[in-house]
């Protein structure tokens, strides 16, 4: 597929949309034209939009509620009458995901379920055909000995953690609709990204938090921080946006792309920029609680095949990220 032939979005539902990536990915989708319908337990208060943050994306349609209701979901598709559908919602936090896996696969693979089998009940009761993102993760790699750096989407899949493994079976979930019902599914595996607005339970906010807070510290105060030595290949959330949309106009049905920048960064890396950055002289110390024992040591992708299929390509540098996130009032 050419990156000429893309498919217009037209009606746009997205799921989780009231998360980090989706409070992004909305005023990004405005500004295409699409009208929009946003999925999300409740809807953002306007007042919790930090700086560096885009403005919310006028004339969305908001619907709360809860996707793993079937009778809502139903109606949800009923009202929405999707041409596009982004599947942001998921429990993304790889400890929440590990305490509780029973609403980690309710959530990520049970409701993703529900959803596909909706939205193909609607394409043949109503003729729609509508093309439907579903959002993965690096994190499905895992780690394999015949793994070869930077990963291409036909690497094996050897995921370590509840998150990944689920990630991994919603990707088999919409495949399977593709060749069984020809549903056009598309498949991306994001990679680590970050920028405005992202909690800090995650590590690049994390990291920039305990940096701002310890500025102004004297000479050696410790810092806690977590194994420093896995390698992680991210974006900016802005970049990762544009990369699902491309995919919705132009990604093949079936197919599975990793959006990533086939970079990486090492922690002890992204440490050091964030600590210059702020002029901090802390020191950085291994907490154990902050160690996770089955992390993957290295994860950078190849992006050549949605390069190729989109024309799409990262506009932003890691210390782009750092810089938004320094400057961003979300914690």
């Amino acid at each position: 597929m050419t990156a000429s032939a893309g498919r217009p979005l037209g009606r746009v539902l997205v799921t989780g949309a009231a998360g980090f990536v989706g409070q992004w990915l909305l005023p990004a989708l405005a500004a295409q034209g699409a009208e929009l319908f946003a999925l999300a337990l409740e809807r953002p208060a306007p007042q919790s939009r930090g700086a560096g943050i885009p403005a919310p994306a006028p004339d969305t349609t908001w619907l709360t509620g809860d996707l793993r209701d079937e009778a809502y979901l139903a109606q949800v598709v009923a009202t929405a009458r999707p041409d596009t559908v982004i599947h942001l919602a998921a429990i993304s936090h790889v400890p929440t995901a590990t305490a509780d896996p029973a609403l980690a696969w309710d959530v990520n693979v049970t409701a993703t379920a529900r959803l596909l089998h909706q939205l193909q009940q609607q394409r043949e009761q109503r003729g729609t055909d509508p093309t439907v993102l579903i959002v993965g993760s690096a994190e499905q790699y895992g780690r394999d000995e015949s793994h070869r750096i930077p990963l291409e989407e036909t690497a094996v899949q050897a995921p370590r953690t509840v998150y990944a493994a689920t990630k991994a079976a919603q990707e088999v979930l919409a495949l399977q609709q593709w060749r069984a019902n020809t549903l056009r599914v598309v498949v991306a595996r994001s990679f680590n990204h970050s920028g405005a607005g992202q909690p800090p339970r995650f590590l690049l906010p994390a990291l920039v938090q305990r940096a701002r807070s310890l500025a102004t510290a004297p000479a050696g105060t410790p810092m806690p921080v977590g194994n420093r030595s896995p390698i992680r290949d991210f974006l900016h959330v802005s970049d990762v946006v544009a990369a699902y949309i491309s995919l919705c106009q132009r990604g093949a049905p079936g197919e599975a792309y990793n959006v990533d920048s086939g970079n990486g960064w090492s922690v002890q890396q992204l440490l050091e920029r964030v600590l210059a950055r702020k002029g901090s002289l802390a020191v950085p110390f291994e907490d154990p609680t902050l160690v996770r024992p089955v992390d993957v040591p290295v994860l950078i992708g190849d992006p050549r095949k949605l390069q190729h299929a989109t024309a799409w390509r990262a506009q932003h540098s890691l210390d782009d990220i750092i810089e938004d996130l320094l400057h961003a009032a979300t914690f």
